[in-house]
């Protein structure tokens, strides 16, 4: 009896202990402390003049920079995101005038510094005195003063521009080779045309591709306004804190400011990043987009589940049948 008991005893489970890892724990203790160093010594380190800071944080001249480079910004990715969509178009064409063209455009304007390119248009009225147009070999039909017409604005604005369009060419490209080819073959057999299948199905499914990179690209580009000096263009942020540090001989408070106006604006382009990440990520990052339940659907499962269950009793009454 005991032998019976003892055979049909409960087994014993394994006391499972977790892993450690004293190293994390570790390493976490070490950050922390460098971290609170370094606080700390900016709070108590009184060369950073941080009363300096709150004064000019908000100053006119370097909110009117936070403007400018911000239109510096959005214009020069306006003006890149269209020919980029352009330069990848004519990458795939079968033309190979077109398809020349764009790679030539990309290896040019990536192969050259933008701060050269930036130097380059500001001496474009050096360069062009006059813009004109007329008959080959024929009488002018009308022409305009360079200077008035590129202004340094415009030439900031072209020379980033037209520079970050070669880069966003080749992430454009990257995203519309992504999308399967079906899905153009598909769209041609429902008879529609080429530029509608690249507005309406090949363009919206590459854009989960695109985006991220360019969000970056983004990012990189208002930092890179800071070179705009180059043209010259001076109302930026970082030539307005730079102009205020000489002027009252304390670049380091500057330059902070300068930098905490860049990390507000860089923050608010990652959280709208994000959304539009997420957005195009709809049906695909299924973190993103949680599963929709058809409720007719839930209603008629319900409905067919007991009779599913009911289904083995049913069979267990036909041995007996045929038993009598």
């Amino acid at each position: 009896m005991d032998h019976h008991q003892a055979g049909h005893a409960a087994p014993v489970l394994n006391n499972a202990v977790p892993v450690r890892h004293p190293g994390r724990w570790i390493s976490a203790v070490v950050i922390l402390g460098v971290l609170a160093l370094m606080i700390q010594s900016v709070i108590t380190n009184h060369n950073f003049r941080w009363d300096v800071v709150g004064t000019y944080i908000l100053d006119v001249k370097v909110v009117q920079g936070v403007g400018w480079t911000l239109l510096l910004t959005v214009a020069s990715m306006a003006i890149a995101i269209v020919l980029a969509i352009l330069l990848a178009v004519m990458r795939q064409s079968d033309n190979p005038v077109l398809r020349y063209t764009s790679w030539v455009w990309v290896w040019f304007f990536r192969g050259t510094p933008v701060y050269t390119q930036l130097v380059f248009w500001g001496l474009i009225a050096v360069l062009y005195p006059k813009i004109s147009a007329g008959v080959p070999f024929g009488p002018e039909l009308f022409s305009l003063d360079t200077s008035t017409v590129i202004t340094a604005l415009v030439a900031a604005i072209l020379g980033l521009g037209l520079n970050e369009s070669a880069y966003l060419a080749e992430i454009f490209r990257a995203g519309l080779k992504s999308v399967d080819k079906g899905q153009t073959e598909a769209a041609e057999a429902l008879g529609m045309g080429k530029g509608k299948i690249m507005w309406r199905i090949i363009l919206p499914q590459a854009m989960r591709i695109i985006v991220p990179p360019t969000g970056n690209e983004t990012i990189g580009m208002l930092k890179t306004t800071s070179l705009v000096l180059a043209v010259p263009f001076t109302l930026d942020l970082t030539f307005a804190t730079n102009a205020l540090a000489n002027r009252i001989y304390l670049p380091v408070p500057l330059l902070i400011v300068a930098a905490i106006w860049y990390l507000v604006i860089t923050s608010l382009l990652m959280v709208g990043q994000h959304y539009i990440e997420a957005y195009y990520g709809k049906g695909v990052d299924t973190n993103l987009a949680p599963a929709v339940i058809n409720p007719a659907a839930a209603k008629a499962a319900a409905a067919v589940a007991p009779s599913a269950e009911a289904e083995p009793s049913l069979k267990m009454d036909f041995p007996e049948d045929e038993a009598k």
